[in-house]
């Protein structure tokens, strides 16, 4: 085995170990113990983030922010991790955001001028444009690290009428539409709810909880395919041609979307009960290019907004 190779099979087995002695490694690599040293020496200088300590039970151990080894990718999977990337790039906030820029820079500053100019290309050509939301979630990275502890969080948040401090266990974060969102165990409400991450404003306290005394499941991608089932209400509503092309934008309604080849269409699906308030401010904007027949719940929710709107815009004294 060369001594690149050495370098570079002793830097997975580093990785892998996190704790471990000049001895161990000669044995695995059948050096003697000055030529691990030397290896170690090139390793630190090299940027590989190794601390040691002295005495009986002493040895080398591996800092928290470690560098990992060296991993050969082909042109395509360079080009596949870059393409992966331009989705990231038009999020407002994301969990590790100046860790993504400089992991592109020295990724791409690593690659033949032929294959930067090739990425370049798919940059200038493809693009995952997500809208604006104009709202900051200063908190994302923290609700990300309570999530991946499976911790416990006491949180400050605002929703739309008012603000409350509650304890809540996340299942995980998704994003949808520019937005990011935390569906958690909350232990006010004693169910689980979403909550929005630009909306919390202050994260009081973090602490284990008690494995399995709460109904949360395992993962998000769990939550999720759960949350496609719902039968709390069957909606029905009739579109024309202008109202399709408004619903096709809109995932959850585009998952109930049917299109008819005279024209028009239809959503015909089962929804949550708690989606209705949020179906009948989507909706609203539609006018008579959306008709709904089912369920009376969102019929009387829609005709208490308009009057609410009547009230606002035609009372006697504006």
């Amino acid at each position: 085995m060369s001594k690149a190779e050495r370098l570079i099979e002793m830097m997975i087995t580093i990785n892998a170990k996190k704790d471990f002695t000049v001895g161990e490694l000669a044995n695995e690599f059948s050096v003697s113990k000055r030529t691990i040293l030397r290896d170690l020496q090139e390793l630190e200088q090299a940027g590989f983030p190794l601390y040691s300590e002295v005495g009986a039970a002493g040895g080398y151990h591996i800092l928290k922010e470690r560098i990992l080894p060296p991993i050969a990718f082909s042109e395509s999977e360079a080009k596949a991790i870059f393409f992966a990337c331009q989705a990231l790039q038009y999020h407002r906030d994301l969990p590790f955001e100046q860790e993504t820029i400089s992991v592109l820079k020295k990724f791409l500053n690593s690659l033949p001028l032929d294959v930067q100019n090739s990425i370049t290309q798919i940059q200038d050509k493809v693009v995952f444009w997500i809208p604006d939301r104009h709202c900051d979630s200063p908190l994302l990275k923290s609700m990300f690290l309570v999530a991946i502890n499976r911790h416990a969080a006491t949180i400050r948040y605002s929703s739309t009428h008012s603000e409350s401090t509650r304890t809540i266990i996340p299942i995980g974060l998704y994003a949808m539409n520019g937005l990011w969102y935390c569906p958690a165990y909350c232990t006010t409400a004693n169910q689980i709810r979403v909550f929005r991450v630009d909306r919390i404003k202050e994260i009081l306290e973090e602490k284990p909880y008690p494995k399995g005394k709460y109904p949360i499941p395992a993962s998000i991608q769990e939550y999720l395919e759960k949350t496609e089932v719902k039968n709390d209400h069957h909606l029905k509503i009739q579109l024309t041609d202008i109202g399709v092309k408004r619903c096709e934008s809109e995932c959850l309604l585009a998952s109930g979307l049917k299109t008819f080849s005279t024209g028009g269409g239809v959503i015909d699906m089962e929804i949550d009960h708690a989606a209705l308030e949020w179906i009948a401010d989507y909706i609203l904007p539609f006018g008579n290019n959306a008709t709904v027949s089912e369920p009376v719940e969102l019929i009387k929710l829609l005709q208490h907004k308009i009057c609410e709107l009547h009230r606002h815009y035609c009372s006697s004294d504006q």
